[in-house]
């Protein structure tokens, strides 16, 4: 489930005129088993070459940022 609508930024390289540099957005998901209140979540947005995680109750917060591989791994031995 989407939780969030996208939100554009621009790469921390961009200089301050904002230069040729690219804005990206980050389509963030949770867990369908999440409640109404957001509960203990993480949300998560994936790319083909990373995956990246952030806390449900703190989403300006920092965020983990992993390869597809580990991703898969770690849901792999989670719902075994």
């Amino acid at each position: 489930m989407n939780t969030t609508e996208l939100s554009w930024f621009k790469s921390s390289y961009s200089d301050g005129e904002g230069g040729a540099c690219i804005e990206v957005a980050y389509d963030w998901r949770k867990s369908s088993y999440s409640g109404a209140e957001g509960g203990e979540c993480v949300e998560v947005a994936a790319h083909p070459s990373a995956i990246h995680i952030r806390d449900s109750k703190n989403t300006p917060g920092p965020e983990i940022t992993v390869l597809p591989t580990a991703w898969a791994a770690f849901v792999s031995y989670a719902t075994r």
